[in-house]
């Protein structure tokens, strides 16, 4: 079994700070991957993707690094992005390192190139080699060289994009770790919002008019893009399956390993009989 798992960046950093990391949720998640693979069967693999959050989100708009940089601008800004975004991937990495995780960062810009903001090349060999040697690849939203417009931003879910189209590659199950599920509106501004148990083709184009942008800086769109790219993958991949969860105690190990059902919102090609 493949698993790609996501910490997002509204979870594991304040995204309305500027490099605010939540080390003890942090700290948490990686206790909790460890405890996963502890009883996971040997043939488990699994991919670490982490957001920027209050890392690199800050910069890329601040530069304006996911709308193009010409050739001959100022590329500090693009530089700085990136930094950011190593920063924290180098926070998370330790932390899994510390809770027995055997972690390793790949720095995603080092090895891709985007066309019109969109990845268009990957070269992945490394991360299969980690994979083969039982080690947790740990990608990150980074920068990117953009062919069209310069400069551009790919997001962790536009990697999964990526991993989820590669046989050798492609993960069964997905876990996002951010929001406690997709609701029939924004929780935090309407008491009586409900959450979506499962989302299909009978109820997809209802939940998108619903979803909406992000709280906090994010130039990857927010919720509602995170949704229509997932679910154009669980079309083009029926056997996959995407579930979104909180960061409640104990709940990331229980999806793990396939012992969270009826939590967060799930995802899926066929629906639930």
């Amino acid at each position: 079994m493949q698993t790609f798992v996501k910490f997002g960046g509204s979870v594991i950093t304040d995204k309305k700070g500027q490099e605010a990391p939540d080390l003890p949720l942090i700290r948490r998640l990686a206790a909790e991957v460890r405890a996963a693979l502890d009883v996971a069967p040997p043939d488990y693999r699994l991919i670490i993707g982490h957001g920027s959050g209050s890392f690199g989100h800050t910069y890329a708009r601040r530069y304006g690094i996911h709308t193009g940089l010409a050739p001959d601008a100022d590329w500090m800004g693009f530089a700085q992005t990136a930094a950011a975004a190593l920063r924290l991937n180098r926070i998370v990495v330790d932390e899994l390192l510390a809770a027995g995780v055997p972690a390793i960062a790949f720095q995603p810009s080092a090895t891709l190139v985007s066309t019109g903001g969109r990845l268009a090349a990957w070269d992945t060999a490394a991360l299969e080699r980690a994979l083969a040697r039982r080690l947790v690849p740990v990608v990150h939203g980074d920068v990117a060289f953009d062919t069209a417009q310069g400069s551009a931003i790919i997001s962790t879910e536009q990697l999964l994009e990526a991993l989820c189209r590669d046989a050798a590659l492609q993960p069964t199950r997905v876990i996002l770790v951010g929001e406690a599920g997709v609701y029939t509106a924004d929780p935090r501004a309407n008491p009586r919002a409900q959450r979506i148990p499962f989302i299909t083709a009978e109820n997809i184009d209802t939940v998108l008019r619903g979803t909406g942008g992000s709280h906090g800086a994010d130039v990857t769109g927010g919720m509602r893009s995170k949704i229509e790219l997932m679910w154009q993958l669980v079309q083009a991949i029926p056997t996959l399956q995407v579930q979104l969860i909180g960061p409640a105690p104990g709940l990331l190990t229980a999806a793990l390993l396939g012992q969270a059902s009826g939590a967060g919102t799930l995802l899926m090609y066929q629906p639930v009989l």
